[in-house]
């Protein structure tokens, strides 16, 4: 993939090395591009553990996020369940009023409060090239397992997915990050270390576990990165192209260096349609599943039941013994 010295940026990677990442997609010399038939498409994702697919979704697709986002999502000021802590917060904004706390399970979302913005993010990550794409590669339908919307960049570390959740059959797990506008490389770029999906690394639990040891595992991916001399890629997305990695890949957002740019993303975790899913690799969770623009997507903490809206306002007001429940149960989970 070459690029010239002018569409090169150079920032800190997660193992405190500088890296230099593309500014913007070269059309002239991109790799991606070049990607014209699926058996290339599941040949490079076999190789490196990801894949970029450029012009996924129409550029109109992606302003409507945008807009509806705007509108319905970013005024509201009460509780949403968040991505990074899956409790339910309000918005946390950066020094240029974007929201850092990202949204967790948009098709959970109320659908009177935040209708337009819950339709089209499911739209996108539902949509037939999606589909189509998850169909290569996994050989069969998918299923989607969760989804995020970023704005802001909350700097996520080097990890791998399949630590936290994944298919039953371990590693075929496969996530997707859509920007819906273009990503400069210093708003909290998405970064992927091709082949780490190849390299056998700790199982969660024991001194690994998620519950108590979790530092333990966010170190472990540093030294492997260092020991095996990954090389790190940051690929540039434009509004409707979307990044593809597997469920072992090590992956992460880079740290925020022009502060006052957002990276505005869908991201959401699939399973091919047979699979059961399976979370901290210790237990098979049942999913709750609709289908909606025909694909089956899960809805774990559906607000438009009832029920889920009583235990969020629940959550709300005594938050401190719902996280002591919370983490007691993952440390049960993962033994």
């Amino acid at each position: 993939m070459a690029d010239s010295d002018e569409n090169l940026y150079r920032i800190s990677g997660p193992d405190g090395t500088d890296v230099l990442i593309p500014i913007e997609v070269d059309d002239a010399s991109d790799l991606y591009l070049r990607l014209e038939s699926d058996q290339a498409i599941k040949d490079y994702y076999a190789d490196n553990g990801y894949v970029v697919l450029r012009n996924v979704i129409p550029k109109e697709m992606c302003a409507e996020a945008l807009t509806t986002f705007d509108r319905e999502v970013k005024s509201y000021d009460g509780y949403i369940y968040r991505q990074a802590t899956a409790n339910p917060e309000r918005h946390r904004l950066t020094q240029y009023g974007y929201m850092e706390n990202s949204i967790l399970n948009i098709q959970d979302l109320d659908s009177r409060r935040f209708r337009d913005f819950k339709r089209s993010g499911i739209e996108i990550l539902t949509h037939p090239k999606v589909q189509d794409a998850l169909q290569v590669l996994f050989g069969e339908p998918a299923k989607l397992v969760q989804s995020m919307f970023f704005e802001g960049n909350p700097a996520t570390w080097a990890h791998q997915d399949t630590y936290y959740l994944d298919s039953e059959h371990i590693g075929s797990m496969i996530a997707a990050w859509v920007a819906v506008e273009d990503i400069r490389p210093g708003a909290g770029r998405f970064f992927v270390y091709p082949g780490s999906h190849k390299i056998d690394m700790q199982k969660n639990g024991g001194d690994f576990d998620i519950a108590f040891n979790h530092s333990r595992y966010k170190q472990l991916v540093l030294d492997v990165i260092r020991r095996e001399h990954l090389e790190l890629r940051a690929p540039a997305l434009r509004a409707g192209d979307m990044l593809l990695w597997g469920g072992r890949t090590i992956h992460g957002s880079l740290q925020t260096t022009q502060p006052e740019f957002s990276r505005s993303s869908l991201t959401a975790h699939y399973i091919p349609d047979s699979h059961r899913f399976l979370q901290f690799q210790s237990r098979i969770k049942p999913l709750k599943l609709k289908t909606l623009n025909g694909m089956q997507v899960n809805h774990p903490k559906d607000q438009d039941v009832l029920l889920n809206k009583t235990i969020l306002r629940v959550e709300t007001r005594f938050p401190r013994t719902f996280r002591s429940v919370k983490k007691a149960a993952i440390k049960l989970v993962t033994r």
